[in-house]
């Protein structure tokens, strides 16, 4: 689907920064980036894909929001050599092997909801971040940071659109009936807003604005392998609460509800279908 109005570094060698140590939305705990990493492959082709559409060719100053591990930050030090580029974070250990993987880029710890650049800023890219802010705040903190950019400054995001997918309602379920239903009873991630309902909101400063859905078919090992891609984000608000005792008890709840919902492909793997979300607005 696709919405339009129409139908960049000197990277001199930079310390890791920590500013403060806000924790992300959905847990209390720090991010594991080994975690997330088991499927850097995956997770940093929608990086790519968004990259992709963006119009400016050599901007000065670059920004990637949320950066993780620097995955993403990687594909844009291949786009833009040139460009002062930078990275933040609001998970330590993220940023820690951020800057262990890009020792020359500027990587900070800082929280999204009350970032601001510096300098004025050409492009701002964000890869599986924003579905993590709540609903109300999300769209405002991007209109923000926009009004912070010059005219034809480029902000481009792309979410994780999956919470009907079968991997996220197993979720749900196995929350709803253990002895852990009290105290994941208000565990969740906000629905995200509709392609009309983001276009609406930045056309208004935007000359143009660009949405689409992609989906991935991931081809994993096996239902293990799909329950270890969603220990890396989607589970973490609903083990990181639980005991170990609880938490080993949940994963084989979880596990058995997957293994109903998902059959194996002719050669024993599953296809983990995976909806995102894309975003790329030029400033008015």
């Amino acid at each position: 689907m696709l919405f339009s109005s129409r139908t960049t570094s000197h990277l001199l060698p930079r310390a890791l920064t920590v500013r403060h140590f806000p924790t992300r939305t959905m847990a209390t705990k720090d991010w594991s980036a080994q975690q997330y990493l088991k499927f850097e492959a995956e997770r940093t082709r929608p990086s790519r894909d968004l990259l992709s559409q963006i119009p400016l060719k050599s901007p000065k100053r670059v920004v990637d929001l949320g950066c993780g591990p620097g995955n993403s930050t990687a594909v844009l030090l291949k786009q833009y050599p040139d460009a002062h580029l930078t990275g933040m974070d609001s998970s330590p250990d993220m940023i820690r092997k951020a800057s262990a993987t890009l020792p020359n880029i500027e990587f900070t710890v800082e929280d999204l909801n009350t970032y601001t650049p510096q300098e004025p800023v050409d492009v701002f890219f964000s890869n599986a971040v924003f579905q993590w802010i709540p609903r109300k705040e999300r769209l405002e903190v991007v209109k923000r940071l926009i009004r912070s950019q010059p005219s034809g400054g480029v902000f481009a995001f792309q979410v994780p659109d999956n919470l009907t997918e079968p991997s996220h309602a197993a979720m749900q379920e196995t929350a709803a009936n253990g002895p852990w239903a009290e105290a994941l009873s208000t565990v969740g991630r906000d629905t995200f807003q509709s392609p009309q309902e983001i276009y609406d909101e930045l056309k208004p400063l935007c000359s143009d604005v660009n949405v689409w859905h992609t989906h991935y078919y991931h081809s994993l090992e096996n239902h293990e392998a799909v329950v270890e891609w969603v220990k890396g984000t989607g589970l973490r608000p609903y083990i990181d609460p639980l005991s170990a005792t609880d938490r080993e008890s949940f994963l084989e709840a979880y596990l058995g509800r997957l293994e109903k919902l998902y059959p194996k492909t002719i050669d024993g793997r599953v296809l983990l279908r995976y909806p995102r979300l894309f975003v790329v607005a030029v400033r008015a």
